[in-house]
């Protein structure tokens, strides 16, 4: 049977809960708007790239050779790289995501990379246990470094374990709430992503002229765009996931005042009885001294 004192303490309990999901909801409102500005800046980093192979692959064209991985087929194995989370109340976020790579997993003729425990943990639950596993930075500034250890990996993998292919799988926000897996493809560059900016006119009055060697300027150039993508990749995944935990934490603070509001009920219906059961005993026992006199 429910007291005073234990409707209080829910009603405690319940204050302390609807302070951590304001503050749970300050972080993710904050955080989303930070990995969205770092999104567009290597947008536009990505962007300058693009501008680079044009130019090169327009030289290239002229000269009669062929694309950047038109020369052979790939027949190595490959790499797939996954971003999900380390941590949880976002939904089904890592759910989704999980059963979308599912299918893109071939076992034994895949090198599996992870970011994030959750995501490990449930691909793990389906027999798929990754090669190297990452933890997801906490903020923007840590961005960097996972990017730049995700590319040793990479290279890893193409010298030491057959890998040609490298392809990944990550949550992108839909709208304001909802995050949809996205795959992108790493490496090689895809035909269709070289002949569309072979084709494309160059927006100036005439090409640039370089004078390093062709062949070096396009690696550091491919260098250039993995690391962009996977940076906007990482703040992708990460906004989205912000995002879904933001929805899932308005959602929990309706749950809560709901809950608050039925207890604060409750309270008041318990008092006021507690009150008038005192009032009664006063009055039965002014009546009963009252009598005897």
């Amino acid at each position: 049977m429910e007291t005073l004192e234990t409707l209080s303490d829910a009603l405690s309990t319940t204050r302390d809960i609807q302070s951590i999901i304001r503050t749970m909801k300050s972080l993710s409102a904050v955080s989303i708007r930070q990995f969205e500005r770092a999104e567009q800046t290597f947008a536009d980093f990505e962007r300058t790239v693009e501008l680079g192979l044009t130019a090169l692959l327009h030289e290239r064209r002229a000269q009669g050779r062929f694309l950047p991985g038109e020369e052979a087929m790939r027949s190595g194995r490959r790499g797939l790289i996954i971003i999900g989370s380390d941590r949880g109340l976002c939904g089904r976020y890592n759910e989704t995501l999980t059963g979308f790579a599912q299918d893109r997993i071939i076992k034994g003729d895949t090198v599996l990379g992870v970011i994030g425990v959750r995501a490990a943990a449930r691909l793990e639950t389906w027999g798929h246990r990754a090669d190297r596993l990452f933890s997801l930075p906490g903020s923007v500034g840590g961005v960097t470094n996972l990017v730049q250890s995700l590319i040793v990996e990479i290279d890893e993998w193409t010298h030491a374990r057959g890998v040609d292919r490298v392809v990944l799988v990550h949550n992108r926000r839909e709208g304001r709430a909802n995050a949809k897996p996205v795959e992108r493809h790493l490496m090689p560059l895809p035909a269709a992503y070289l002949h569309r900016l072979a084709d494309v006119d160059w927006p100036g009055d005439g090409l640039p002229f370089f004078r390093m060697d062709p062949d070096a300027l396009l690696s550091w150039l491919v260098q250039q765009r993995l690391f962009a993508v996977l940076y906007q990749a990482l703040a992708q995944a990460l906004s989205s996931e912000h995002a879904t935990r933001l929805a899932a934490m308005q959602s929990a603070e309706h749950n809560i005042q709901d809950r608050r509001d039925d207890l604060n009920a409750a309270y008041r219906q318990k008092r006021q009885e507690t009150i008038t059961r005192e009032l009664m005993d006063v009055i039965s026992g002014f009546e009963a001294v009252g009598g005897s006199d």
